[in-house]
């Protein structure tokens, strides 16, 4: 089973948007172990709408706190503590590829002393990175990449979503990692412009891994 952990640039980048288009295109399974904040739904549900009629499943999560807040102030505000070790011992068992997705950037909190790339590392999975084009985005690009350097993390490559100004090539060549594919702005997302994306990224997608 190959791992691969959606990470990216910050809160609100379009990780989940990106995951279910990830998970069409490779017929992979999807899972999210810490949610925080579900009043409007949970990212596990919206992919799994989009994936209905497949054979991808979509895992529960490991943690589901109510707050939505950085994991480790949710989990405190219900006295609970994020386990990283309990999350890989709970990795579904599975024989197709999964893809995991992450709760904000790579040093979002998940307790005391643990961050998201903590996670990554235990869990011994491939890094696809979200980088969402706007005001700012370089600096935040370029930050993620140097603490995938400086941790080791296995970087497959860039996902760059929405459109602001053409820097995508300057964000790969600075941080020497790859840009797997682009998905441009749509103000409808909807089943059919998923279904267009994973076909048109799947080829290409393939090859990086």
């Amino acid at each position: 089973m190959e791992r691969i952990f959606i990470t990216g640039i910050g809160t609100g980048i379009g990780k989940t948007f990106i995951s279910a288009i990830l998970a069409k295109a490779l017929e992979a399974d999807y899972w999210k172990p810490v949610q925080a904040g579900f009043e409007d739904g949970t990212d596990s549900e919206w992919v799994g709408n989009w994936l209905k009629d497949t054979g991808s499943v979509v895992h529960p999560e490991v943690y589901r706190l109510v707050k939505p807040a950085s994991p480790h102030i949710a989990a405190r505000e219900e006295g609970v503590t994020i386990d990283v070790k309990k999350i890989c011992q709970q990795i579904p068992d599975i024989n197709r590829t999964l893809l995991i997705e992450g709760a904000g950037g790579l040093l979002v909190p998940l307790n005391n002393s643990a961050f998201v790339a903590d996670l990554i590392k235990e869990l011994g999975a491939k890094v696809i990175l979200v980088s969402r084009n706007y005001l700012g985005s370089i600096n935040h690009s370029l930050l993620t990449a140097r603490v995938c350097r400086d941790m080791q993390l296995p970087v497959i490559g860039w996902i760059f979503n929405d459109q602001y100004l053409d820097y995508e090539e300057e964000i790969v060549q600075w941080s020497n990692f790859p840009r797997i594919a682009s998905i441009p702005y749509s103000e409808n997302i909807n089943g059919t412009f998923i279904n267009a994306q994973a076909a048109a990224i799947r080829k290409q997608l393939k090859e990086f891994l």
